[in-house]
């Protein structure tokens, strides 16, 4: 055997050893985590379902040492999630029609990619803090609106990279081709680009959805909380997240039980989302 067939033979080796080491680490590491995400997710469903009956869906949060449920907080926070999402969907995904469609390549664009990055990696409570500023400190009093609003925050980032990125991914040729037709840009955004890329736009729109479900901190600052039912966003509203914060830091073994069924709740709640999200990609992916 040649002195360069050797070297060739001792590199192979030599990278079949770091593949072989790499592959193990690798492998030892996801069973790991994996591990810890299934400890987590059993011992939620287990305390989760031994606390779900019918009262958690029909009665109030209660005072310690008394029966009750969830309803109002499932309410506020069906609530202020929903308008969360009417209120940052089109926002987020028309900035990202403007990023794809219209600025692509602009120094607008980029700055305007960078400064999503950022609020898309700003920590929650920050965002509830300048709302808070911005329409709790002002008015004198929390309310359902600025919690809406600093979940909205928290969802348009997250919409304007899903819109961008899905849009990007229509073929260009179909957008020249419409032209050709002498079609005008804001129809062929409307009829091609989104129609081909409806999928992606509501794969982003749940996500937003499961990332701002289950948020608490920007809730302490803007809605904060409330033991009675009350849906008139003017005034504190209810919600899950922090009904568990507080629950979960009680002494009270009913309320801590009412804590782990609410986690349950909002666990299934983004675990539902996200499936659809990604059922819904898979879906437009075969078509394409």
């Amino acid at each position: 055997m040649s002195l360069q067939s050797q070297n060739i033979s001792s590199l192979y080796a030599r990278r079949l050893r770091f593949n072989t080491v790499a592959i193990t680490v690798a492998t030892t590491v996801t069973i790991i985590g994996l591990l810890w995400l299934a400890n987590i997710l059993v011992v939620l469903f287990w305390n989760g379902f031994t606390g779900l009956t019918p009262a958690v869906f029909t009665q109030m949060t209660p005072a310690p040492g008394s029966a009750g449920g969830l309803l109002n907080a499932i309410a506020g926070s069906i609530e202020m999630t929903g308008l969360g999402i009417l209120l940052g969907a089109p926002v987020g995904i028309l900035a990202g029609t403007y990023m794809s469609e219209y600025g692509r390549g602009t120094r607008l664009t980029q700055v305007v990619r960078f400064l999503n990055d950022i609020l898309l990696s700003a920590p929650s409570i920050v965002i509830g803090l300048f709302v808070y500023e911005l329409l709790v400190r002002p008015f004198g009093h929390f309310s359902g609106w600025a919690g809406a609003l600093a979940l909205a925050l928290i969802a348009v980032p997250v919409i304007v990279r899903t819109t961008e990125d899905m849009l990007l991914l229509v073929p260009s040729p179909l957008r020249e081709a419409a032209a050709a037709l002498g079609a005008t840009r804001a129809t062929i955004i409307r009829v091609i680009v989104y129609r081909s890329a409806k999928e992606g736009l509501v794969t982003g729109v749940l996500l937003a959805f499961a990332r701002i479900s289950g948020e608490t901190a920007p809730l302490l600052f803007t809605a904060l909380n409330n033991q009675f039912w009350n849906v008139n966003l003017n005034k504190s509203v209810s919600s899950l997240p922090v009904v568990i914060f507080q629950f979960a830091l009680s002494p009270y073994k009913d309320w801590q039980s009412l804590a782990w069924t609410g986690a349950l709740l909002i666990t299934l709640t983004a675990l539902a989302g996200n499936i659809i999200a990604r059922s819904l990609t898979n879906f437009g992916n075969k078509k394409s």
